[in-house]
């Protein structure tokens, strides 16, 4: 064999063994990372590789898998502890804050005028080319819209304040839709860099200001039942009636349309789910105090002494059984409350499974939650004996979180 023949071989094996890396001054400062960490590295082989975490990753490899990675060459080098940042991620910016300056100014009032501008075409276009759900939400909130006007312009017309008062509770209602139709549309949105998840949070966002808005409603309607207590109620006046069977009938149409979610508790599959459910529930909130108001009156005309404290009572009740669900399931997931459909003790074994390996010293900060129904996220810290093969450490522990129901499990080793 040739000298020329060895040096060649030489190169190829060591530049076959050999793990790419970049120098320690290529790292910004502004990371906050050093030379010498190691909390990302498995993060950035993982990126690398792309894996489909849709999919279990078996606990057992088989052939052809294990002829395509060799467990005697690990992935992951533990020296090997530098992050490559792309020169694009410090660039990132909105591409047409630029344009809005040379139609409407580069001041606040320019820039808030294109915003709207913006917002309002993408409604537009989310609800012409959209789903039959957004559609019809968008047209209960011009039905609505149009209704709260009328009735304030009779309330300012004849002077009476009841109905002022309800045209304003009709507006913020409708204000609270739009923001669930707002929700829908921009929730179709990809993951960018300032918003990396994406913007499904959104639907959750949207479904708790609707459930906040309720449980509001039901608080103010318990204070007029007690302030019809306390006052005289033979000086009550039932002008209101007409109102509440106008709005009765546009909250039944609502209902109709979002009947399939006509459920107090109801398991959530995806985050539009959610959001559906918040507008069906709103709407039933809203028909409950028509049927209320329609009922006092009525019970009020046959001399039924307390009637509208009772009828109030009751609809304040109703509202607050029907919403807690609601409530209390996405305050769990913007709180980043360990996910419902899994039991605690699940976690807690896989973490002994793990501990249980001989290689693994330590296993700690175990932290699981639901980004959107549907999509949980999970990480975990793991203290490694030197020498060990990481990547079949790894693979078991994605693959047990994957049968647990883990879409997304981030793992840091050291």
């Amino acid at each position: 064999m040739t000298m020329e023949n060895e040096k060649r071989i030489r190169m190829e094996n060591t530049s076959f063994h050999s793990t790419p890396t970049t120098s320690s001054t290529s790292m910004p400062s502004t990371y906050g990372l050093g030379p010498n960490d190691r909390r990302f590295s498995f993060s950035r082989q993982q990126s690398s590789r792309q894996f489909d975490q849709s999919t279990p990753i078996p606990l057992k490899r088989n052939a052809s898998f294990s002829s395509s990675f060799s467990l005697s060459q690990p992935l992951l080098s533990r020296t090997d502890s530098t992050i490559i940042v792309p020169s694009d991620a410090r660039e990132l910016e909105w591409k047409g804050g630029g344009e809005g300056k040379f139609l409407f100014g580069s001041g606040a009032n320019g820039k808030m005028i294109g915003f709207f501008l913006m917002l309002f075409i993408t409604v537009f276009r989310s609800v012409r080319f959209g789903s039959r759900p957004m559609r019809r939400l968008a047209f209960m909130i011009i039905l609505n819209a149009a209704f709260s006007t009328v009735e304030l312009m009779i309330g300012i017309i004849t002077g009476r304040v009841g109905l002022i008062s309800d045209a304003f509770h009709l507006t913020f209602g409708c204000g609270l839709l739009m923001f669930s139709l707002l929700a829908m549309s921009l929730s179709q949105g990809k993951p960018d860099g300032a918003y990396t998840y994406g913007y499904k949070r959104l639907e959750v966002l949207s479904a708790f200001t609707n459930a906040l808005f309720l449980l509001f409603m039901s608080f103010s309607l318990a204070v007029e039942a007690l302030h019809a207590f306390i006052q005289d109620e033979s000086e009550h006046k039932h002008y209101l009636i007409v109102s509440a069977v106008t709005n009765l009938l546009a909250n039944i149409l609502g209902f109709w349309f979002f009947r399939s979610y006509a459920r107090v508790n109801i398991v959530y599959r995806k985050p539009e789910d959610m959001n559906y459910h918040s507008v069906c529930i709103h709407v039933l909130a809203d028909s409950i105090r028509s049927v209320g108001i329609i009922l006092a009156s009525w019970l009020l005309t046959l001399g039924i002494d307390n009637a509208e404290v009772l009828c109030l009572g009751l609809v304040s009740v109703t509202i607050f059984i029907v919403v807690m669900p609601l409530f209390r399931a996405t305050g769990s997931i913007l709180l980043q409350k360990s996910p419902a459909s899994i039991p605690s003790s699940a976690f807690i074994k896989c973490c002994r499974q793990i501990d249980a390996l001989e290689d693994v010293n330590e296993v700690s900060d175990a932290r699981f939650w639901e980004l959107v129904p549907g999509h949980v996220v999970g990480s975990l810290s793991l203290k490694i004996k030197e020498g060990s093969d990481d990547y079949t450490i790894l693979d078991y522990v994605h693959g047990l979180y994957s049968e647990l129901g883990i879409q997304e499990m981030t793992v840091e080793t050291s």
